[in-house]
């Protein structure tokens, strides 16, 4: 990846490298944590972050579900965003943006309401998430051998870090088999989303995606409706 000058952690800027944490943080050992991730675009004005509002407030909102209390407001951790695109002087067209927050170190043991929240927002340089070659020719997608778990098993309706081992076992078996990305079904047998991105079809001039029953609410798939609606497709969420 292509490293940025600076991170803002836990309310500070700091150099990109000294953006550091203990070994024994209790996300890395029990899973809890939570992340979001939109881009910022380079228009005439600047770069236009995608949606910002929204995103932050999915990470509250993830956050409260996941039991981890961010000590940061959506307005705060707005302006952080706004000021490490700023800061960084990034010059290509699309820059990832990534807040999260995490346990940190000083509790061990499952329960984990006492040990500290680390809230850290990070940018970089990043183009098409598969690629540009996917943009122009399209990509294999394989039908997964596993599953999206239903809600009754773990928290979906959060963009949890726990959730993403799911979607990485699901990504390695797709390229492992000679595919670029990996469909994953759910409990029902229902397609669900891909490993990291939302699913569209067009069938008959109808533009459809799946119920997010499983997982949790996708803007990209909101703005997709929006787009649809502007190239005449029917939009409905089957």
């Amino acid at each position: 990846m292509d490293a940025a000058k600076y991170i803002w952690m836990n309310g500070k800027f700091v150099n990109w490298d000294d953006a550091k944490v203990h070994v024994l943080s209790h996300t890395l050992h029990y899973g809890n944590g939570v992340i979001e991730g939109t881009k910022a675009y380079k228009t005439k004005k600047g770069y236009a972050i995608f949606r910002l509002d929204e995103h932050t407030s999915r990470l509250k909102e993830s956050a409260k579900m996941t039991l981890i209390d961010i000590p940061y407001t959506v307005q705060e951790m707005n302006k952080a965003q706004i000021d490490l695109i700023r800061m960084n002087e990034f010059t290509l067209d699309t820059v990832y943006i990534r807040p999260f927050a995490f346990l940190g170190y000083g509790v061990m043991g499952v329960y984990h309401k006492d040990a500290p929240v680390e809230t850290v927002i990070a940018a970089w340089q990043w183009g098409a998430y598969l690629g540009e070659d996917a943009l122009k020719f399209g990509i294999k997608l394989k039908i997964s051998s596993m599953t999206r778990p239903a809600n009754t098993s773990n928290m979906g309706k959060a963009k949890a870090t726990a959730n993403y081992l799911n979607s990485q076992m699901a990504k390695f078996e797709a390229i492992d088999c000679g595919y670029d990305e990996a469909l994953l079904l759910d409990d029902q047998g229902y397609v669900a989303e891909a490993s990291g991105a939302c699913f569209f079809m067009v069938k008959n001039g109808e533009l459809i995606t799946p119920p997010n029953d499983n997982f949790f609410r996708i803007y990209n798939t909101e703005n997709g409706y929006r787009n649809g609606r502007r190239l005449w497709y029917k939009s409905s969420s089957s």
